[in-house]
């Protein structure tokens, strides 16, 4: 039986690069963006030249009333769901002093970023815990957060908050889960070039290259998907309620 997956905020960078490695590595594929619109579809065509059943999937992750109907409909279409990567993700509103952050960045930060990884995870295991599963089919959840889940960005207060609160989510998860064989990862991207970290990939750049990163340079989306579908597919086995630093080594305490 084939693994199914639905990754949120798929219409490009991370998401877009993970729902194309898990792809190549032989899972249906439900691509999410908040609108049913020209990018997603691009999303979707790019996808399905690896051979495998696509969809798209568009609602918008904050709105928990979509999550029943939607992850319905995936099944109906692409069969039992195996894979949830929470990757839907945004940044604040403006970057400045965590004094002058306003309630709608916060709000903006933690509605995308940790409450719908909650809603939407809980929504999932229910549906996983609901049915008989196969017991040859490995089954998880994988958290896209980020370095900044445990590193200040004074800057970028409210998102750091978020991403903090995301990566306790993903262990609280990986506890009530364990017994039901549901695996749940935090995966924690550094310097990667998106189109979120655009205006600021420069200065990014030279920071690595001066010694920020062990590896001298920013990562690639598709090396975050690389990892994602690593872990998505059981290839590290005996492993759940961790966190995957991919971020070049940039937090590895120094003297």
């Amino acid at each position: 039986m084939m693994q199914v997956a639905l990754v949120t905020g798929s219409s490009r960078g991370i998401g877009l690069a993970t729902a194309e490695a898990l792809a190549q590595a032989g899972f249906a594929i439900a691509l999410n963006g908040p609108a049913d619109d020209a990018e997603l579809h691009a999303a979707v065509k790019r996808v399905s030249d690896y051979g495998v059943p696509v969809m798209a999937a568009p609602f918008d992750v904050t709105d928990s009333a979509a999550y029943e109907p939607q992850l319905s409909r995936i099944e109906d279409t692409l069969g039992p769901l195996t894979t949830l990567v929470n990757n839907a993700g945004v940044g604040v509103l403006q970057r400045g002093d965590l004094l002058d952050v306003t309630e709608a960045s916060w709000d903006r930060c933690v509605n995308v970023n940790a409450k719908a990884v909650f809603f939407l995870s809980q929504a999932f295991a229910r549906r996983l815990l609901s049915r008989k599963r196969d017991d040859e089919q490995f089954y998880a959840i994988v958290n896209v957060t980020s370095s900044n889940a445990v590193a200040v960005a004074v800057q970028r207060s409210e998102y750091c908050a978020s991403k903090a609160a995301a990566a306790m989510i993903s262990r609280t998860l990986a506890v009530r889960l364990g017994a039901e064989n549901i695996a749940v990862y935090d995966v924690q991207p550094g310097l990667i070039a998106t189109e979120m970290t655009a205006p600021v990939i420069e200065s990014y750049r030279k920071r690595a290259e001066d010694g920020l990163t062990l590896f001298p340079r920013v990562g690639t989306p598709a090396e975050i998907g690389a990892i994602i579908t690593s872990l998505a597919a059981g290839k590290l086995p005996y492993v759940t309620g961790q966190a995957i630093s991919a971020d070049a080594g940039m937090l590895v305490p120094r003297f």
